[in-house]
């Protein structure tokens, strides 16, 4: 039986692979592998929806991710969507235990105390000044051997900066490579879509992210021929998501603050309100609190109609509920949908100036963003390489929601509830 393990180089794109393909742990992985050069992510392209759909094959309107936050009101802190419970299908780690395949997870959205994950260390961090790596990664579902390799490893995690935090993730799945030989390992690193976050999209520290990623894959095969499953894996290289550079963030509930909808706090915060957007970057959701005021409904929907044909607030285009659900399979408790011009991201502030410039304390604000329609920008890439992936198939498109299902289809597994189908052009004949 075959192994899998899964790299999302969150916001690797095609244009990357220039570079990546002339670096030595690259060529010695992926010479002769299959790649899919355009893969069309889901909407909106924010990590843990994409993550999400790259581990369930389902759109957001099925697994029930629409963006990385818990939905509140509060502006400053949001919680971030940690935990496996927000989830609302099966996903491939369920399927492989219901087959009894050995699961592990380092750092992939959204799998926090997942109950189908043998060795998980979930992407989450310590939550105040008292909190401790060891409580906050038991709290989050790692086991007591799993605790150990991150206490051997903490010295690396410094939380949220990379590429410090990156190399805490590789070290740790090599380690769980070494320690447990999974069949089914998914691992997330983020320092290349931190690097575009800051500086944009391309330039020489996007450059070094991807010098680094060559790096980890080195340790990565190394980790598996000392397990001694190098030969029986497939290593299979994704993304979640591109980026696009950014002029400066605007923030709707500033008009909706001056037009009733929002009642903001003395301190910047959100006291009351009836319509309130909630940035996804270079997206935003625009929620009714009262689905029943069809007033307030009405009112919204003029008013951002009015900010769309001003031309000046950033809003491309406004898609209703049920549109956006026909359109890109996106679903949830919200109302409309603004999507950007191109240049502006959407902030979440009610109070101060309505256009801000870049933040690089939220990735949301940098001066690369994402969150975009998946038509936007530089694309994701599939990569694959290993004893079920025929070699040198190379396409031109592909859907991120096919991924989960071609997944489960070289481990010989079942994903009823996906909405993709198998990519079987870069399977094996014998699978198919």
């Amino acid at each position: 039986m075959s192994k899998l393990i899964v790299w999302s180089a969150d916001a690797l794109v095609y244009e990357d692979l220039e570079l990546l393909q002339t670096l030595p742990n690259f060529k010695r992985l992926m010479s002769n592998c299959s790649i899919i050069k355009n893969v069309r992510s889901v909407y909106p392209t924010i990590t843990y929806p994409a993550h999400t759909t790259i581990a369930t094959g389902a759109y957001p309107n099925k697994h029930g991710i629409a963006g990385n936050y818990v939905f509140t009101k509060q502006i400053r802190n949001k919680p971030w969507l940690w935990f496996h419970d927000a989830v609302r299908t099966d996903d491939i780690f369920t399927a492989a235990k219901k087959k009894g395949l050995s699961t592990s997870a380092v750092f992939w959205p959204v799998t926090g105390n997942h109950p189908d994950i043998d060795y998980l260390i979930d992407e989450y961090w310590t939550q105040g000044e008292n909190d401790t790596f060891y409580d906050a990664f038991k709290r989050t579902g790692s086991d007591d051997a799993v605790l150990e390799i991150i206490g051997e490893n903490a010295l690396l995690l410094t939380e949220r900066r990379h590429p410090m935090c990156d190399e805490f993730v590789i070290r740790c799945a090599c380690d769980m490579i070494t320690r447990f030989k999974p069949d089914l390992l998914m691992i997330h690193p983020a320092n290349i879509d931190a690097y575009r976050h800051q500086k944009g999209v391309f330039n020489d520290y996007v450059k070094a992210g991807v010098i680094e990623t060559d790096q980890y894959i080195g340790q990565i095969i190394n980790a598996t021929k000392i397990a001694g499953i190098y030969e029986e894996t497939n290593f299979v290289l994704v993304s979640d998501h591109g980026q696009i550079d950014i002029k400066r963030t605007i923030h709707p509930n500033i008009i909706f603050a001056e037009n009733g909808l929002v009642s903001p706090t003395e301190n910047g915060e959100i006291y009351d309100w009836k319509a309130m957007s909630v940035s996804g970057g270079a997206s935003a959701l625009v929620y009714i609190k009262d689905k029943n005021d069809m007033e307030t409904y009405e009112k919204t929907y003029l008013l951002l109609k009015k900010m769309r044909d001003d031309g000046i607030y950033g809003i491309s285009k406004i898609y209703t509920r049920d549109e956006i659900n026909e359109k890109e399979h996106l679903g949830g408790d919200f109302e409309f949908v603004i999507e950007t011009d191109g240049y502006t991201s959407f902030g979440d502030n009610v109070t101060g100036n309505l256009v801000t410039g870049y933040d690089n304390s939220d990735y949301r604000f940098g001066k690369g963003t994402h969150g975009y329609h998946p038509d936007k920008g530089p694309q994701p890439i599939f990569a694959a390489k290993g004893p079920d992936f025929r070699e040198n198939v190379v396409l031109d498109k592909g859907l991120l929601v096919d991924e989960a299902p071609t997944f489960a289809k070289i481990l010989g597994l079942d994903l009823p509830n996906a909405d993709g189908k198998p990519v079987n052009e870069i399977i094996r004949e014998e699978l198919v």
